[in-house]
């Protein structure tokens, strides 16, 4: 009778390892499938259970801000990067909560952190410059903006919307055959792009 108690002790041990372990990889399963709010709450109670868990901050902050939920995500980045205060994936995600909560300045200054730490592989190396360029599109520094936004292009170059944000960039600082040129570059990509093809036409009629 002990032996066999010890057996069932051991199964129900191995189960509730394998919940947790299938609770952490289920809640980025989740995200990747746009279930936000179940994965902020699985992301939660793992922070509860463990508060140094700080791969559950990252999807949390990143599930969040996809909910569009920014000053939540900016709480809890803040939080984590308390617990873990060099995780490149949470200075990023901080950056992008402070980004879309209109603090220009606190966003620009993670990003940078970002940049100047990541590898030049880093996942979300072309994103932090694509942020920076809106910043300084916001800011009006145009010639800034073009540095970063062509920077973003360059890591990521089958980005349309990104290519027309270049375009636009320079367009204000007044290079228009570099902004045509941009312009062309998110047409080719996408045809149907109603900002490049606007902006091809403003720019056109500047050079002719």
């Amino acid at each position: 009778m002990k032996k066999l108690y010890c057996v069932l002790l051991l199964a129900l041990s191995f189960s509730f390892n394998i919940f947790s372990q299938g609770s952490k990889r289920d809640a980025l399963v989740l995200y990747h499938n746009g279930n936000y709010l179940d994965a902020i709450q699985i992301c939660e109670q793992e922070i509860t259970d463990n508060p140094n868990r700080i791969d559950s901050y990252v999807v949390l902050c990143w599930s969040l801000v996809a909910n569009k939920q920014y000053a939540e995500a900016e709480q809890r980045a803040d939080a984590g990067l308390k617990v873990s205060p060099y995780d490149l994936r949470l200075i990023e995600i901080f950056g992008e909560a402070k980004y879309y909560l209109g603090k220009n300045l606190g966003a620009l200054e993670q990003f940078q952190k970002y940049a100047a730490t990541a590898s030049e592989s880093g996942a979300r190396i072309g994103a932090a410059y694509y942020y920076m360029g809106e910043i300084y599109i916001r800011q009006a520094k145009y010639q800034h903006a073009d540095i970063s936004l062509t920077m973003a292009v360059k890591k990521e170059p089958l980005r349309d919307r990104w290519w027309a944000r270049v375009g636009f960039a320079r367009e204000m600082a007044g290079n228009y055959a570099e902004s045509l040129q941009a312009y062309d570059e998110a047409l080719k990509l996408n045809p149907n792009s109603y900002d490049a093809s606007r902006g091809r036409e403003r720019v056109s009629a500047k050079l002719n």
